[in-house]
């Protein structure tokens, strides 16, 4: 049931927005800095902490896995969406700017992974294979 883990996501997020605003009072902006990227590292901190203690039941790990899955891409977006009008506003140096590092970051992406060229076909068979296998922990779903 994926009601489970809200209230652990709550909790990081309600934490994350406090102290991205604390953080922005303490530099003089006024607005949250971080907030959202500090309730991400709360979040990871805090389930990791929990699995090592034995805290967490099966069915709050499966809720925070999809709360997890739907609240990172939501967020991004959300920023990015920030990110694209704050550059429309700054003019067109700002947009130079974004382009450049995403240019940047595709030319880097290469050269960070190794140049590796694995066989594509092999790749796909072991995705097929782990999901036959249930994933990497062999977990097979019983229903």
């Amino acid at each position: 049931m994926v009601i489970f883990g809200v209230a652990i996501l709550a909790i990081c997020f309600l934490s994350g927005v406090f102290f991205g605003d604390l953080l922005g009072q303490i530099l003089g902006i006024n607005a949250n800095v971080g907030g959202v990227g500090f309730a991400m590292l709360f979040l990871i901190l805090l389930v990791e902490y929990l699995k090592k203690k034995d805290k967490l039941n099966k069915q709050t790990q499966e809720g925070l896995a999809f709360w997890s899955a739907m609240y990172i891409p939501i967020v991004i977006a959300m920023s990015a969406q920030q990110n694209v009008v704050a550059a429309l506003d700054g003019g067109i140096l700002a947009i130079i700017a974004g382009v450049a590092v995403v240019l940047i970051s595709w030319a880097v992406v290469p050269l960070l992974s190794g140049g590796k060229k694995g066989n594509k076909n092999n790749t796909v068979n072991n995705v097929i294979e782990m999901d036959m296998n249930g994933g990497k922990q062999r977990v097979r779903n019983t229903r």
